[in-house]
């Protein structure tokens, strides 16, 4: 099949899926803040959590502009993918740095269900997105890794089975390079909760089911590291970028589906005789929100080709979360508009989006840092911070 038929055939399949998740499945979920546990399963046992992973351990061995789609479909289809977009750009640091032996003995049963990825352990309270600064420590001692530290802002983990975190093993005044001596560990989250590990969770204003985490003299095998000790900032920015285009591919969908649900309101409301889709006031704030989001859709698929043929995307990875956000939470703001009063009512799911759409703005990194990174690393400009 030529590359547009599988496409095609991934948006089939994902919308087909979905289809059995309403409305009014994620409405109660929402209102008692619960994880959809269901719909991830039935997005694992369809395959479609295991396309980044090889073939040979039993998954898809699709791109990353495939995975992409499957993200975006869910969106499109009024879903959330947030409860389990984590496996696949988790899944890259993984696939490109982790030992064979580690990858025979997770991914086959990542890809089967029987354990999940989906705990990233990089926010902290004290230094946010300013990753360098991170302060929890893994110190060596014997077989083992003692940690201790916070994490923040680490999503998903009530639900995860292991847990890719990002720590200190050499500190910071003793390496030659600031982006030297942080260390990425593969954790088995089963054996250290409660014993080194705490989870709490964090109630915000959408249902995300983040926590933060402690760690108390936490001792993991030494095995669990990834990759070769203090270079794991430079596997967690491959990461990181595919995170980026995968969470604008969302932006995407949700773009579609605020789009799409004003639309067809707009059609159906009738006040003072006519359609409110006729008046111009209603139709060209829709309108502007397609084109933005056909543009910013445009840059998604860009981001991609390039994280897939072997390049460096960090720039257009950034600008693809950056627009796709925006012509999403523009999209919301719309959608709310065109739907008046009934925009705020549970039954019409606006409000509810609306209020996951605004998270990408600020998450997993936020546009001022983005627009920082543009002006220093693309066009040249001094450091602003």
């Amino acid at each position: 099949m030529s590359e547009s038929e599988n496409i095609a055939e991934i948006r089939r399949a994902v919308q087909a899926l979905c289809a059995d998740f309403p409305g009014a499945y994620w409405r109660e979920k929402d209102s008692t803040r619960a994880y959809p546990g269901e719909f991830v399963d039935a997005l694992t046992k369809a395959g479609f959590l295991a396309a980044l992973i090889p073939e040979v351990y039993g998954g898809s061995g699709l791109a990353l502009s495939d995975a992409a789609i499957i993200m975006e479909e869910i969106q499109a289809s009024g879903c959330n993918g947030a409860s389990a977009h984590a496996q696949m750009y988790i899944m890259n640091t993984l696939l490109k740095y982790g030992s064979e032996e580690q990858k025979q003995e997770y991914l086959p049963r990542i890809a089967t269900g029987e354990l999940r990825l989906q705990a990233f352990g990089v926010s902290e309270p004290t230094s946010g997105t300013d990753t360098l600064s991170l302060r929890t420590v893994a110190v060596r001692d014997g077989n083992e890794y003692v940690i201790n530290g916070q994490k923040l802002w680490t999503s998903r983990a009530e639900y995860s089975d292991l847990m890719l975190l990002l720590a200190r093993t050499t500190p910071r005044e003793s390496v030659t390079s600031k982006t030297e001596g942080l260390s990425v560990f593969l954790i088995d989250m089963r054996k250290v909760v409660g014993n080194g590990m705490t989870i709490k969770p964090i109630r915000t204003m959408m249902n995300h089911s983040t926590t933060e985490i402690f760690f108390d003299d936490m001792r993991i095998p030494a095995s669990a590291l990834v990759g070769e000790e203090g270079k794991g900032f430079r596997y967690i920015l491959s990461g990181m970028n595919a995170e980026r285009i995968l969470i604008a591919a969302e932006c995407i969908g949700d773009a579609k589906w605020f789009i799409k649900k004003a639309s067809d309101y707009a059609s159906e409301r009738n006040v003072f005789g006519r359609a409110i889709g006729q008046n111009q006031g209603v139709q060209f704030p829709i309108a502007r929100c397609y084109a933005q989001m056909c543009a910013a859709e445009l840059m998604v698929h860009h981001a991609a080709r390039v994280f897939d043929t072997g390049g460096n995307p960090g720039a257009e990875a950034n600008m693809a979360k950056l627009l796709a956000s925006e012509a999403s939470w523009a999209a919301a703001d719309m959608c709310v508009q065109t739907h008046g009063g009934f925009g705020f009512a549970e039954e019409y799911d606006v409000e509810r989006k609306f209020r996951e759409a605004r998270l990408y703005t600020v998450a997993p990194i936020s546009t001022n840092l983005i627009l920082s990174y543009l002006a220093e690393h693309v066009l040249g400009l001094p450091r602003s911070y």
